[in-house]
């Protein structure tokens, strides 16, 4: 795992909001064991959305306990609430509101899964999410996450990293990229089936990453958040994660990835390109055509109007560990 010095942006220990449901679980779920069976931004978001009055108690989808590692030392950060980060989603298969993925997602099935790897691997595979679970050695990573509408969040993940998963497959030296694919079934996802409720968006949802970036060791699969398997509105079964970028390169419910010579495709940028780049590293400098991404409005503990406003971290923060990636390139021509 990574260890991080603290600075800009960093909250002390003092300033940290203490998450006691959440942490109790943890340790208890740790101590007794269970989980051995160890898976996009838009419209701009309204301030109020995020939370409604009986949010706490609107997730109804069964979830797993998950047995994983624990967050190696780190910076603190204040996390944010689970009720938050289950009722404030983007996930337009199930609607463009904020809150519509938490009521229209329940549904989901999402077992049996199964992920395919193809392209230009030596060893080409499918696999069954919930065997991969219960093979891998689970981790948890507390990342900081921001839209791209200018909102952020911290959640504790639990996964595995993509480099290695990959690495089963063995690339081969054409494979340059990697392209995501979100599972298409317009019977269990409205948006899908329904234009004007999915954005407009023609699916199903892809999106891409480079070797370099995909190799990283920040760039993670992810099963789970807050101790247990993921929500559907969250990407269940499922997601990837790539703390340095966008929530929108975030693909959720991945059915497929292929490992590409040239680069793929994506949603958002095939949609409105002039606004949503391939690369999408998160960069106070370069504003969204329609709003400043100097600042975010955190998601944190406390009431809808507690929402806090502070700096946004160029590569949200994780510079230090990709930064690198980018030496040779315009940043601003390649957003």
């Amino acid at each position: 795992m990574l260890i991080k010095t603290k600075k800009r942006g960093d909250l002390t220990e003092g300033s940290v909001t203490p998450e006691t449901a959440y942490l109790n679980r943890r340790t208890l779920l740790k101590g007794i064991g269970l989980g051995g069976m160890l898976a996009a931004g838009g419209a701009h978001a309204g301030l109020l959305d995020f939370l409604s009055p009986d949010s706490e108690e609107r997730e109804t989808a069964e979830r797993k306990a998950l047995q994983f590692s624990p967050h190696s030392p780190g910076p603190s950060l204040t996390l944010t609430p689970e009720a938050k980060a289950i009722n404030h989603n983007n996930f337009y298969e199930f609607g463009t509101s904020k809150t519509d993925p938490a009521r229209n997602s329940q549904s989901l099935k999402v077992e049996p899964w199964t992920l395919t790897v193809e392209g230009e691997v030596a060893k080409p595979g499918k696999v069954d999410v919930w065997q991969l679970m219960a093979g891998s050695q689970l981790e948890e990573r507390i990342y900081r996450m921001r839209c791209v509408e200018a909102w952020s969040m911290v959640i504790p993940w639990i996964g595995f990293e993509l480099g290695k998963f990959l690495q089963r497959f063995e690339p081969t030296s054409r494979a340059k990229y990697v392209a995501f694919e979100t599972l298409y079934d317009p019977g269990q996802m409205p948006g899908q089936k329904d234009r004007y409720l999915g954005g407009g968006i023609d699916y199903p949802y892809v999106e891409g990453l480079r070797i370099d970036e995909a190799m990283n060791p920040l760039t993670i699969l992810t099963v789970g958040l807050y101790g247990k398997t993921l929500p559907p509105q969250n990407g269940a079964p499922i997601r990837l994660v790539v703390p340095w970028k966008y929530g929108f390169k975030g693909i959720k419910s991945i059915v497929k990835i292929r490992l590409l010579e040239k680069m793929p495709p994506t949603t958002w940028n095939i949609l409105a390109p002039n606004e949503y780049g391939f690369y999408a590293n998160v960069n106070p400098a370069v504003d969204h055509p329609r709003w400043s991404q100097a600042t975010e409005r955190f998601i944190g503990p406390g009431g809808p109007l507690s929402v806090t406003r502070q700096e946004t971290l160029s590569f949200n923060g994780y510079g230090d560990q990709v930064a690198s990636l980018y030496s040779q390139m315009n940043l601003r021509k390649y957003f």
